[in-house]
This record gives C-alpha cells, sequence and structure tokens, in this order.
C-alpha cells in the first residue's frame, strides 16, 4: 500500500518536500500477540494524530491505561500542541515527543500503533501509510472520506495482517452488548425497524472569507490528501466537517455511532437501496451538508433503518438527544451511551439497564467510559489476539451506510445497491461520488 509519487519516509524527514511516502520493508508478523515482540505484557506504544477535542480525550485515555503509553503527541497546530503537551504531561511518567508530522513517528520502531483524530480526510490516507509501515491502527469515525477509501482500508488492513480499530466506542458499552445479544436472543420478537438520530443547536458557520494562514499552522500539512484551496477563516479547528472537501456531514460524523447502533440490532450488512430527503434549512451560510436530514435503508427479509439527523434543532426524540430505537414484533428498545430501555407492544416499560457512569450526549469529544474500556479492547487486540469489538471490516459496513445516505441526497434519487458488495447499481451519476480528487501524490492506491 502507498501513494502515487512516492518517497521514502527517511528522506522526506530529513528535509525533502514531497507529498507522498515511500514503502520501507517492515516484518510481517504471523500473529497479532506478536507484534510486540511476543511478550503480552509488554505495553502498547502509540503515536497520537490530532489533538482537538476527541484526541485529547483518546491521548489521556492511552496515557492512564495500564496497557498503552503515548510515545508521540503529533499536531499541524503549534498552539494545539503545545498545550496539549501541556495539559497531558502528568498523564504518564514518560514525557511523549512533540512533533508537527506524525509521518515520524512511523520511522521509529518501538511505535507499534497510530491513533488517528485528525480531520477525516486524513483518516484512511493515515492509516494506510501506518499500516504499510507495520504499525496497528485506531482510527476515529468515520475512517474515510468516501466509499472508495472504506474500500482500500479495509484491503490494507487483509494485506498487512494488521489490527485496526475504529472509534466506535458504544460498541464497547456494557449495557449495549447485553441489549443486543437480548435482542438477538428474542427479547422482541423479531426486530425490523430501526430509527437512530441526533439532534443539536449548531449555529450558523457563517459566509468565510479568506485570510492569512496563522503562523501556528502548517496548512499545507492540514490539507494533507486533499486537493488544495486557500485558507479560510471559518474552517479550522471545527468546521471543516461541513465541507466536502474535508468532512463529511453531519450523517458520517454522528450519525455513524448511531447508525452502526441500530444496524447492529437489526443484523443486517448491506442494504437493498437508499434513498434521503433534507436540505440545509436552518442558516445560509457556507454549511455545504444538509443540517436536516432522513434517509432510509432498506434490507432484504424486511427490515428497515431510518436515520434522523437534526444538526440546528435539538427537540430530542423519544427523550434522547441522540439514540437509536428497535422494533420487533413482541416490543422495543431505546438506547443510547447511557443504557436502554425495553419497552412493550403499547409503550410500558418492562426493564431498564443504567451504564454506570452517564456521559454528555452532546459532547464534541465523546468523552464517556466507554472510550478507555474500547481502548483496552485495542490494547488486547495488539497485545493477546483478544476478539475487536469494532474491527474495520465490520464497521466499515455502518460507515458505507453514512456515505450512501450522502450519495443519495447528492443525487436526490434512490439508489439500488448490489448486497453482496455494497455497491450503487446502474447509476453510473451516481459512483461518481464513490471517491474523491487528491493533491498530488497523495491518492492512496493498493
Amino acid at each position: 500500500m502507498k501513494t502515487r509519487g512516492t518517497i521514502d519516509r527517511r528522506e522526506f524527514i530529513r528535509g525533502t518536500t514531497l507529498a507522498g511516502l515511500g514503502v520501507v520493508t517492515v516484518n510481517r508478523f504471523p500473529a497479532p500477540a506478536l507484534a510486540l515482540g511476543g511478550w503480552p505484557s509488554e505495553k502498547v506504544v502509540v503515536a497520537v494524530m490530532g489533538l482537538n477535542g476527541r484526541g485529547m480525550v483518546l491521548a489521556r485515555n492511552f496515557m492512564r491505561s495500564k496497557n498503552t503509553e503515548v510515545a508521540y503527541l503529533c499536531d499541524v497546530d503549534a498552539s494545539v500542541l503545545a498545550k496539549a503537551r501541556g495539559e497531558l504531561q502528568q498523564d504518564q511518567t514518560r514525557s511523549p515527543g512533540a512533533i508537527g508530522d506524525f509521518r515520524r513517528a512511523l520511522d521509529d520502531k518501538d511505535v507499534d500503533a497510530i491513533v488517528i483524530a485528525a480531520p477525516d480526510h486524513w483518516h484512511a490516507p493515515a492509516a494506510i501509510l501506518a499500516l504499510d509501515a507495520g504499525k496497528h491502527v485506531y482510527v476515529e469515525k468515520p475512517a474515510s472520506h468516501n466509499a472508495r477509501e472504506l474500500e482500500l482500508l479495509v484491503g490494507a488492513q487483509q494485506k498487512y495482517a494488521r489490527v485496526v480499530q475504529i472509534g466506535n466506542q458504544q460498541r464497547s458499552g456494557v449495557r449495549s452488548i447485553e441489549v443486543i445479544q437480548a435482542i438477538r436472543e428474542g427479547l422482541i420478537g423479531r426486530p425490523y425497524l430501526a430509527r437512530a438520530w441526533y439532534a443539536n443547536t449548531r449555529g450558523s458557520i457563517g459566509r468565510g472569507k479568506a485570510a492569512p494562514v496563522p503562523s501556528n499552522l502548517d496548512y499545507e500539512m492540514w490539507q494533507g490528501p486533499a486537493p488544495r484551496t486557500p485558507f479560510r477563516d471559518n474552517v479550522v479547528h471545527y468546521n471543516w466537517h461541513w465541507f466536502r472537501r474535508w468532512g463529511t456531514g453531519e450523517i458520517c460524523n454522528n450519525g455513524t455511532h448511531e447508525i452502526d447502533v441500530a444496524r447492529w440490532a437489526l443484523g443486517v450488512d448491506y442494504p437493498a437501496s437508499v434513498s434521503s430527503a433534507g436540505g440545509r434549512y436552518h442558516f445560509d451560510d457556507d454549511w455545504e451538508f444538509t443540517d436536516t436530514q432522513e434517509a432510509v435503508f432498506e434490507f432484504e427479509g424486511g427490515k428497515t433503518l431510518i436515520w434522523q439527523g437534526q444538526s440546528c434543532n435539538g427537540t430530542r426524540i423519544l427523550g434522547r438527544g441522540r439514540g437509536a430505537q428497535i422494533l420487533g414484533t413482541a416490543g422495543s428498545v431505546v438506547l443510547d451511551r447511557d443504557g436502554y430501555a425495553q419497552y412493550d407492544l403499547k409503550g410500558a416499560v418492562v426493564k431498564e439497564g443504567r451504564e454506570a457512569a452517564v456521559a454528555d450526549a452532546l459532547d464534541f469529544a465523546g468523552n464517556d467510559a466507554h472510550t478507555s474500556a474500547h481502548i483496552e479492547n485495542f490494547a488486547n487486540g495488539v497485545r493477546t489476539g483478544e476478539a475487536l469489538r469494532s474491527p474495520v471490516s465490520e464497521i466499515a459496513k455502518s460507515v458505507l451506510l453514512c456515505h450512501l445516505g450522502n450519495i443519495a441526497q447528492y443525487t436526490g434519487r434512490k439508489l439500488r445497491i448490489e448486497r453482496s458488495t455494497g455497491r450503487i447499481v446502474g447509476d453510473q451519476d451516481a459512483m461518481t461520488y464513490w471517491q474523491r480528487d487528491y493533491a498530488p501524490g497523495w491518492a492512496p492506491t493498493m
């Protein structure tokens, strides 16, 4: 796995200014535990890429875990990097290195894994470079900017036989695991419909204007794989989510979590069709995705999943700002990160299961108790071969639903899907959204 126009990583670090990196020869290990020299008691040494919001939560949890250690903090914003290092220096005995370019960590043989919390357009390219360098990967959702990157990432994981965990941390929630298993065993009869939602009151991002690049920001590296464009004052560090060049919209931002839970509960893989309705209704600004969306995913076997995104209207659904509801022939379940409630067919509560710690459902950083459990599962996957709760091969199916929801919205029509591959059938125009253009030298390839 490499990018076009590649050069050796060491050449880049010595000062050559080219976008791509080359392939280095690394040992290929027959089992995950052997990636640490065959000693499962050793800590997994990681580099954390991206330190705004979620990245800080991940860095702190990786530092505090008994099975992991942070060797590098990585960010393209020098101010963010300095602040993170200052705030985190008490969280582990070893003081981590601070670097602007995560690729320096790929050359360190003592680094076992890369943790990716950079913007969406970086997820798959960075993960593929890390896998090519022999590293394991913990990557935040959606793990890709487009559907083709998902295919490449799954292929790279299989090719290099490394551990790749996606940051869908509710898969590590005790109550979520409990109730999904109960649904599998007939708790609500045959599940046939799932609703997933997210409701927030995001403000306008306004109309941006061209501006000088801040002196603390390496904007060239921030753009990375994305085609180049002048710096504007309403993009960095969060609003990139709402621009197609870098982001993937609310359905891939928060929908990835809730749609994954809904698909998990229904026990389905790829849909037969996808449709979407919605728009940018709340504000007239630079936001390029919907702020209001309903996407419908129909599966064989009489099962349907509905996504409802409310980026700018925080009206709660079933009393929750985010969550999933699963309807079955004998009742229903509503669940979120705080737990679940089981109902009979008349809507009476039959049983409730609450997580030990309650989270802020709309916390942008996702600082909840599931994260530490998810990280422990990843570390054990590397150290001992423990089964991952969110392996890329499984979570890619949920992320693909999100990308398909965007494509259905772009085209304004129902998409027919090949149920064995998840690819769009008979619509070449829709397939033009399957992948993206890249900056020269950055296109990931197999």
